[in-house]
């Protein structure tokens, strides 16, 4: 049995590339969406977890399963959730790897490239008073709840699930200020949507070319609105690929 943290399309992908080669895999999810989407292309060799696993959660539930190898698959900035699996198979003895997608070359000079959502909040500030999030909800709260934000009009771009809108209005957005809708954005409809909002800032992470990163600085530079970047943070993972390929090959010579 092999354990994919798939809480992203690339996890998704690599879940199913892994089932049509025959392997039995445990999927972890992180959202009820995320769980509709890979148990359509499931079957009897998928199991689904979507309980959130801390270390140790994570060392009984590979014991208690029978996993013997672990693929990483997880959103690139959340760092926890790599940090955890990485200690847990070292524990175990459990081969691991971790899948990243490759980021997107940060060649518009309107980029200001930030490590914090403390940091992009405050240069966000700076640069103007419409600030258009692409950064999802899961830190919508570090950017309603910035001081330096208090003057500014937030525009929060997310999925449109009633979790997630749920929390738009738990957070104090009202519906002008939320755009609910699911990517992928082409570059024409990201210049559309930050003309229709008035954005004056982009915030937006290196989520890669899967993420929609090209396509919104190629808008917001056509448009000559500065973007903030929340850099990727940086792991020293024990097996890094970047293509399917690698992780499939080294599925191969470990499992």
């Amino acid at each position: 049995m092999i354990f994919v943290a798939a809480g992203t399309q690339d996890g998704r992908e690599l879940t199913k590339l892994l089932l049509e080669r025959g392997h039995a895999v445990t999927a972890s999810v992180v959202s009820h969406y995320g769980e509709q989407l890979l148990a359509a292309a499931g079957g009897s060799r998928l199991v689904i977890n979507d309980e959130p696993l801390d270390e140790e959660g994570l060392v009984q539930y590979l014991q208690a399963h029978g996993i013997r190898l672990f693929v990483d698959a997880s959103h690139p900035y959340a760092v926890h959730v790599s940090q955890n699996a990485m200690s847990a198979c070292r524990r175990l003895g459990i081969p691991y790897i971790r899948y990243e997608r490759s980021l997107t070359e940060l060649s518009y000079e309107g980029i200001v490239v930030v490590h914090s959502y403390e940091e992009a909040a405050a240069e966000a500030a700076a640069r103007g008073r419409v600030i258009f999030l692409t950064t999802g909800s899961r830190n919508l709260k570090k950017f309603t709840e910035a001081g330096a934000l208090a003057d500014c009009t937030l525009i929060a771009r997310v999925l449109p699930t009633a979790e997630v809108l749920a929390l738009c209005e738990e957070l104090g957005l009202t519906p002008k200020q939320v755009v609910a809708l699911q990517g992928p954005f082409s570059t024409e409809l990201n210049r559309e949507l930050f003309k229709k909002y008035h954005a004056d800032v982009i915030v937006t992470k290196n989520s890669g070319t899967i993420g929609g990163t090209d396509t919104k600085l190629a808008a917001a530079a056509a448009l000559h609105l500065p973007v903030i970047v929340i850099d990727r943070p940086v792991l020293q993972y024990d097996h890094l690929a970047h293509t399917y390929e690698d992780v499939l090959s080294f599925v191969e010579e470990n499992h």
